[in-house]
């Protein structure tokens, strides 16, 4: 499909939808002509088009990111700044209305500049509306201090859904997921972070941490939270399922204090939970300090 194409659907409001491809390509594809219009337009009004109306930014905090982009007008400026993204992994409920995508990103203070003055990976998730378009409710990332790989082309697997799905009480779900979520946060109190973290993660878990390339896995997620210095407390927020209850997230803020119980880091987390055999598991963990 041609960025031409791309744009003009965008303009008459027309789903970005291919025949025969799947909801897990549906939104990466998605996802590649939102990168590609923050490229060939602005960063604004890329975010403009694909965020929710209840989609949620962080700056620093969760706020409505319709809202505060318009609250919030990019000042005059003879140069053009570019960020530039590409997913490089995906996931998608088995209901194909709700899925995620994560990847590197890099930014320019001009799109002429010749190298990237800075580096992170994005984490972002994605609802399908009621007209077949796909929009993010949620966008949340890290940097660090080098590039987190290539910016290219990505074809996701051609992984079939199921063909059918039970729909679950929405209002339900998303209390139990939350409630997982608060379980989680009183058992890094309990427990300690990481025995907490290691019973309630994937084994396929993604740790985003600022100043720090993504760990992938259990193991090595687990490593880099034994790392952290201070008793850390979770506050969940809020939290949204998909109709099938096998995808969700949540979202909350956390403080981290040391001995003296003196607060040395605050910051917003956005966790996407997986269900496996029928436990709901941390499969992507991100925080962003204040």
């Amino acid at each position: 499909m041609t960025v031409k194409i791309l744009v003009a659907l965008l303009m008459f409001g027309t789903a970005l939808v291919v025949q025969g491809q799947t909801p897990l390509q549906e939104m990466v594809t998605t996802e590649q002509a939102f990168s590609k219009m923050a490229e060939e337009q602005n960063t604004r009004d890329a975010f403009m088009t694909f965020i929710a109306d209840d989609g949620l930014l962080f700056r620093p905090g969760a706020v409505n990111g319709k809202k505060w982009m318009n609250e919030h007008p990019v000042p005059p400026s003879n140069k053009r700044p570019l960020l530039a993204w590409q997913p490089s992994f995906a996931g998608m409920a088995a209901s194909g209305d709700m899925g995620f995508t994560t990847g590197p990103w890099e930014a320019k203070a001009d799109i002429n500049d010749e190298k990237p003055s800075a580096y992170g990976h994005f984490m972002t998730v994605w609802k399908k509306q009621v007209d077949g378009s796909w929009k993010f409710v949620v966008d949340l990332g890290i940097s660090h201090p080098q590039s987190g790989g290539p910016q290219q082309h990505w074809e996701p697997p051609d992984a079939k859904m199921k063909e059918t799905t039970k729909s679950v009480d929405l209002a339900i779900a998303r209390e139990a997921l939350l409630e997982r979520d608060r379980n989680y946060s009183a058992a890094t109190l309990e427990r300690g972070l990481v025995r907490a973290f290691v019973t309630y993660a994937g084994s396929d878990v993604r740790l985003y941490r600022a100043n720090n390339l993504p760990y992938i896995g259990r193991r090595a997620s687990a490593e880099a939270i034994g790392q952290t210095k201070g008793q850390v407390t979770w506050q969940p927020i809020a939290s949204d399922t998909s109709r099938a209850d096998d995808l969700g997230y949540t979202h909350g803020t956390y403080e981290i204090a040391d001995d003296a119980k003196n607060v040395i880091e605050r910051g917003s987390y956005v966790r996407i939970w997986k269900k496996k055999n029928g436990i709901w598991r941390i499969v992507m963990d991100v925080t962003n300090t204040n």
